[in-house]
């Protein structure tokens, strides 16, 4: 039986981005989002072009760093990079469209805001249509399954994200203290849950992520259909 690969084996290197290089690409961005599980607040997807003859040590997934090495290299990214942009989908557009589009549509939007423009991508996981209208992409690009992980210039893209995001979320704590949000991000941890129950959900709830549509469905039942007429 062939042996699954454990995102904990791989080690974050800059190998992709030197592959693409050879193939004479010169502009190459990593990108990545952060908060798809989250029950609350806006999805953030960051793209990067990181600077070959200037290294950052250190990258990594951001789920798989401390808080203050996350912040840390965040500073860095944003000194040395080539370019970044970092953007957020609200959680009304997160409803409206199904996380995992507004992931897309988040990642394609960074990608699009770069200066300079990137010529060849890399993406965790993601993949992008091609074209040119709003909803798709045309540059060359490559998705990577555990990307973060694994590719330098995507595991800097998950650091901006994740960190912009927690700062947010730390906002957001202030105007919502009840659901703990500088502590678990809008993610669905006990604490999260209960003040849910008790509370109901707050602006920033995705309105079609669970618990939270049970809850508003408890409170508005679906109008029931007449029966036909006999």
């Amino acid at each position: 039986m062939p042996r699954v690969c454990d995102p904990k084996d791989f080690v974050c290197t800059c190998r992709l981005e030197a592959q693409a290089a050879r193939r004479g690409y010169r502009l190459i961005a990593g990108c990545d989002e952060a908060g798809r599980g989250a029950l609350l607040g806006p999805l953030y997807a960051a793209a990067v072009i990181l600077d070959a003859a200037n290294p950052i040590p250190g990258l990594n997934d951001s789920k798989k760093l401390p808080p203050l090495e996350r912040e840390r290299l965040d500073i860095e990214i944003r000194a040395k990079a080539l370019a970044f942009q970092v953007v957020a989908i609200p959680a009304a557009e997160v409803d409206a469209v199904n996380v995992y589009e507004a992931s897309r549509l988040a990642m394609i939007r960074a990608l699009r805001q770069l200066r300079p423009a990137p010529d060849f991508v890399f993406t965790d996981a993601m993949p992008l249509r091609r074209g040119r209208n709003e909803n798709e992409f045309h540059t060359p690009y490559r998705s990577i399954v555990h990307g973060d992980a694994r590719c330098a210039s995507i595991a800097a893209a998950s650091i901006l994200a994740k960190v912009e995001r927690d700062a947010h979320l730390a906002e957001l704590d202030k105007l919502y203290p009840a659901y703990r949000l500088a502590r678990n991000k809008g993610y669905g941890t006990p604490e999260h849950m209960q003040a849910l129950a008790r509370y109901g959900p707050c602006a920033e709830h995705r309105k079609t992520f669970e618990p939270v549509a049970s809850y508003l469905n408890s409170l508005f039942p679906p109008p029931v259909e007449p029966p036909p007429a006999a």
